[in-house]
C-alpha cells in the first residue's frame, strides 16, 4: 500500500505538505494541491482516515438514539434527522432503545466507543450516567433527559389545548383522553395538562386513560374495549398520538361505533404516512422537518460550544378530518 512519503516523493514535497493538504492547514498554492492530488491519483493513495479523525479529534459522526424508528413520528423524525446531518457532513448510527435502560445504556456506551462528536436523543430513561459527559453535546428531541440537555420540542399545551377545544365546541360532553404514564419526564404531559384544564374550564370531567409505550398493539386494544365497557356514553376520544387513533376506530368499528357518527376522534402527530393513508383523521399535526433542523443547528451550537436554550418550542396546527366532526370541515 503506498504511504504518505510515496505521494510526497512523487509530488516532489515534503510529508509535511502532504499533510496540510489532506487537512488543508494553513496556506498553500493551488499549484502544489493539484501536484498532491495528482500524486494521490497516481498512486491509488487513501489517508488514514482514522487516524486522522484521530488527529482532528473529530469523526463527523452523530448518534440518533430513540424509541423505535418503527413508529411513525420517530421513524419520520429519524429520516429528516439523517438527511439534514448528511446535507451538515455527518453520517449518523441510529439505535432503537424501546425505552429499556439497559439497552439505552448500553447503546450509549457502544455510541461513545465510536467516538460520535454528538448525539440527538428521543428517549424516555433519565439518570443514564452517560448523559452527564460534560464534553459530549448532546440535544433532546421531545424528551427531557438532564438539566444540561437542551429540548426541542413542539407547542404540546397548545396542541392538546386545540384537540380539546375542537371536540367541546362540537358540542359534546364525554371527552376521553389516552397519554402516557404520568410520571414520564416528557413534554407530551402537556398534552393532558391542557386536555384537563379546557374541561374543567367547559364544567366537564377530565378522564385520562395512561398507556405505557412498550405495550403491543394488542394490549392497547384490550384498554381500548375497557374504555368503551367502563365508559359506556363516551362521545370522543382525544388520542396521544395518531397510531393509537387508528387502533381506537378499529375497536370502536368491532363494537358497532361508527366514527364520526357516534364517536368523535382526535390524534396527535400528523406525519405524511398517516396523513397519506389516514386523510380523514383529525389530528394535531407537529412540525416534524422543522424540529429536526432545529435540532441539527442546536447540535452544531453545542459542537461548537456556543450557548443554547434549555427548551425550544416549535408550532402546531390543528387537521380538521372528517373523524373529529360530524360537519364536514377542512385544514
Amino acid at each position: 500500500m503506498p504511504k504518505l512519503e510515496d505521494v510526497a516523493k512523487l509530488a516532489q514535497v515534503s510529508k509535511t505538505t502532504v499533510s496540510r493538504v489532506l487537512n488543508r492547514r494553513g496556506y498553500l498554492s493551488q499549484a502544489t494541491i493539484e501536484k498532491v492530488y495528482w500524486a494521490m491519483e497516481q498512486l491509488d493513495y487513501h489517508p488514514n482516515v482514522v487516524a486522522r479523525q484521530l488527529y482532528n479529534n473529530k469523526t463527523n459522526l452523530i448518534g440518533i438514539l430513540l424509541p423505535t424508528v418503527a413508529d411513525p413520528f420517530f421513524g419520520e423524525l429519524s429520516f429528516e434527522l439523517e438527511r439534514q446531518l448528511y446535507e451538515q457532513g455527518f453520517k449518523v448510527l441510529i439505535g432503537n432503545s424501546m425505552n429499556d435502560p439497559q439497552k439505552e445504556a448500553n447503546y450509549l456506551d457502544q455510541l461513545l466507543i465510536k467516538q460520535v462528536d454528538g448525539l440527538i436523543v428521543g428517549t424516555h430513561n433519565q439518570g443514564l450516567k452517560q448523559y452527564h459527559r460534560q464534553q459530549l453535546p448532546v440535544v433532546a428531541i421531545d424528551r427531557i433527559v438532564n438539566e444540561d440537555i437542551p429540548v426541542i420540542a413542539s407547542d404540546n399545551y397548545r396542541g392538546g389545548w386545540l384537540a380539546t377545544e375542537y371536540l367541546v365546541q362540537q358540542g359534546v360532553t364525554h371527552i376521553i383522553h389516552t397519554n402516557g404514564p404520568h410520571d414520564l419526564a416528557t413534554p407530551a404531559k402537556q398534552r393532558r395538562t391542557a386536555y384537563e384544564e379546557v374541561m374543567q374550564k367547559a364544567n366537564l370531567t377530565p378522564v385520562t386513560y395512561e398507556l405505557d409505550f412498550n405495550i403491543s398493539p394488542t394490549q392497547k386494544q384490550q384498554i381500548f374495549r375497557r374504555i368503551f365497557v367502563e365508559h359506556p356514553k363516551v362521545e370522543a376520544i382525544f388520542a396521544s398520538n395518531d397510531t393509537d387513533a387508528i387502533l381506537i376506530q378499529q375497536v370502536a368499528g368491532e363494537l358497532g361505533r361508527k366514527v364520526p357518527a357516534d364517536l368523535l376522534l382526535v390524534g396527535y402527530d400528523g406525519t405524511k404516512m398517516i396523513r397519506n393513508l389516514d386523510p380523514q383523521l383529525t389530528t394535531v399535526v407537529q412540525p416534524i422537518e422543522k424540529m429536526a433542523q432545529l435540532a441539527v443547528k442546536i447540535l452544531q451550537q453545542r459542537l461548537h460550544k456556543q450557548a443554547t436554550e434549555t427548551q425550544y418550542l416549535l408550532p402546531v396546527k390543528l387537521h380538521q378530518g372528517q373523524t373529529g366532526s360530524k360537519l364536514k370541515t377542512r385544514d
